[in-house]
């Protein structure tokens, strides 16, 4: 039988009342022990009441004691030393067995006879005549009657104990899962009628709370995540729908207007650029679902990072050409140093477009600054240039796509893409970006990577 068949509450009532079951049972047992006990000994106190004073008797004057009947209808026999019945008002059925009584030497032991089951104690005595021996009966069915109804009665109040514990378990499940019922229809009613609403939170701090809350925090990473999408999508059908629309209108200048083939060749350029444009965006978007749906962070050696900033410094002078920008890079990192938490792909993407943000802020002249250096735990990339820095008020949202500062882009082809993506490599690769913004000065960007054993 499969438990994902039941409900929650089934199941605690269920392994409620299991449990308290066995532990009914135990002590149930553990009870009727007890009582068996306790009348097996007032059995025997009983039996040694009976034989007492003829012990007591025998012990002193011996065969000139006076041996007299019990009262009541207690059962004994005294046997002198010859085998003669002194004293008897045992039954007639157990009569007979009396020879074979005395001959055993157990003191206490349980006989049938008559089809009625009687305790006996044998009890021996010593005088000058020779040994004389005290035995003494009780029906024991009597108290087995006895104990068998004390049992019922038990077992009848165990079961009704358990039963009163299955119910009130019920209802205490009932009570518990409460919250958790109007927490599944609050979350259906928000299915139904998604807003800014939240799962109610109770005023207990209980786990049924800490759940809610919980909830509320994923629902809020939820919707914000759709707000991203909403806002992703609808910036980049307007960046998609700016180029396509200079591309229509130019090409339909080139197919009514352009008068000579020059002409033609001008117009056919600007369509390219729109191209070109439109391809470095489509790119762009690719990367940023490439790196959103990276879970695994890469690894790279030192030695490949190094090579990885010298190419990208490299691509950064030709797109400078005869320009007064200029570029360097510097590497200082320990040798023997671990890998690095980051793809050399990733790492060149990295410095690519920070060189080309650089290079975008003052394509005419300055300085920019790439620095590799190592640090506690993994290393650093640095990225200066002179450019003048960002406006305050774009710092906080640099990071965000399709954000574009106006003061530091000149180049219209730019998507506002470049930050978000070395934000989102870095996010992946568990590291931090800081910008350190000087406005009129430049802008540096501080990247930690951390190792991939970190």
């Amino acid at each position: 039988m499969r438990l994902n068949r039941f409900g929650i509450r089934a199941r605690i009532t269920g392994g409620s009342l299991l449990i308290a079951v066995l532990m009914s049972v135990v002590a149930g047992l553990i009870i009727r022990n007890q009582i068996v006990h306790i009348v097996y000994d007032s059995e025997l106190t009983v039996l040694h009441s009976i034989t007492a004073p003829y012990k007591s008797s025998l012990t002193r004057e011996g065969s000139a004691a006076e041996l007299d009947p019990p009262g009541g209808d207690q059962e004994v026999a005294v046997v002198d030393p010859n085998g003669t019945a002194v004293v008897d008002t045992l039954q007639h059925h157990l009569r007979p067995q009396l020879t074979d009584l005395i001959s055993h030497d157990t003191d206490t032991r349980t006989v049938l006879a008559g089809g009625l089951h009687y305790l006996v104690k044998v009890t021996t005595v010593a005088t000058t005549e020779g040994t004389w021996s005290i035995v003494a009966a009780r029906n024991s069915d009597d108290q087995t009657s006895v104990l068998n109804s004390v049992t019922l009665l038990l077992i009848v109040t165990l079961a009704i104990v358990n039963l009163g514990f299955g119910i009130a378990s019920w209802f205490i499940g009932t009570a518990a899962l409460r919250p958790v019922n109007r927490l599944r229809r609050s979350a259906d009613e928000l299915a139904a009628r998604p807003d800014g609403e939240l799962l109610p939170v109770g005023p207990a701090d209980d786990e049924i709370s800490q759940l809610a809350g919980t909830l509320n925090e994923l629902i809020g990473e939820l919707r914000a995540s759709a707000d991203r999408e909403r806002q992703i999508v609808s910036d980049a059908s307007h960046e998609l729908r700016t180029p396509l629309a200079i591309l229509q209108t130019k090409l339909e200048l080139a197919q009514s207007q352009a008068g000579t083939l020059e002409q033609m060749r001008t117009e056919v350029a600007s369509a390219q650029q729109t191209l070109q444009r439109l391809s470095a965006l489509a790119t762009s978007l690719l990367e940023l679902s490439r790196i959103d749906a990276q879970s695994a962070r890469g690894s790279a050696t030192v030695d490949e990072l190094s090579a990885e900033l010298a190419d990208a410094a490299d691509r950064g002078r030709l797109r400078v050409g005869s320009g007064e920008v200029v570029i360097d890079f510097s590497v200082d990192v320990p040798e023997a140093t671990l890998p690095v938490a980051v793809s050399p792909h990733d790492f060149g993407r990295i410095c690519d477009n920070l060189v080309t943000n650089a290079l975008a802020a003052r394509p005419d002249a300055g300085r920019i600054e790439l620095a590799l250096h190592g640090q506690p735990g993994g290393v650093l990339l640095t990225v200066e240039d002179e450019a003048g820095g960002m406006e305050e008020d774009f710092v906080p949202h640099a990071f965000d796509r399709f954000a574009r500062d106006a003061v530091r882009t000149s180049d219209a082809t730019g998507a506002g893409l470049g930050l978000a993506i070395v934000s989102g490599i870095v996010s992946v690769a568990g590291g931090k970006v800081t910008l350190v913004n000087s406005p009129g000065v430049g802008l540096r960007v501080e990247i930690v990577l951390p190792f991939a054993t970190a």
